[in-house]
């Protein structure tokens, strides 16, 4: 596993709703209807319903903010959007084929943060240690202890999901064939 990868994000939070579907709400749905794969075309439209201008104003280290039921849909489109831009992701829920996409994405998330859209507002300091569960409001001087991604979870997330996994087994494959 990568050592070097930042599990501690300190940025601006964005807070969203509840039930923010991922077709018209992360992405519009001719993102996903497209089949838009490249992060380079995908960033421009990330939130682009509901925050026109978001992928402008967002930093490496941001952090989204929801409630309910995230990402309904499982598609994966913003969450690489999201993952590229180096965004973290705390939420009250979403639904496992979410969660699922996310992670495979590479994206850090934390789920079953009970509340947690009560306890900060868009323009807030966030700081979210998604290793250990820390979520901290600078702003507001709030901390609150979360479940945090689970260790079996760790590594993929780290590697940049499904496809920096697979690039590191083929590569020891590779290694292991030219040592024989």
């Amino acid at each position: 596993m990568d050592t070097n990868f930042e599990w501690r994000l300190e940025g601006r939070c964005y807070k969203l709703g509840h039930d923010v579907p991922h077709a018209g709400g992360v992405v519009p749905s001719s993102i996903i209807a497209g089949r838009y794969f490249d992060p380079k075309d995908i960033i421009p439209h990330l939130f682009e319903e509901s925050d026109p201008g978001f992928s402008a104003r967002c930093k490496p280290g941001d952090i989204i903010v929801s409630g309910r039921n995230f990402g309904m849909g499982p598609k994966m489109n913003g969450y690489i959007a999201m993952q590229a831009l180096g965004l973290g992701l705390v939420c009250e829920s979403m639904p496992f084929l979410a969660y699922r996409a996310a992670v495979g994405c590479g994206l850090r998330v934390m789920t079953d943060c009970v509340n947690v859209t009560e306890l900060c507002d868009t323009g807030d300091q966030l700081e979210v240690d998604f290793r250990n569960g820390f979520f901290v409001n600078h702003t507001r001087k709030i901390q609150r202890e979360y479940p945090p991604i689970a260790d079996s979870l760790l590594e993929l997330i780290a590697l940049g999901g499904n496809t920096g996994w697979l690039k590191q087994w083929w590569q020891a494959q590779q290694a292991a064939s030219d040592a024989q």
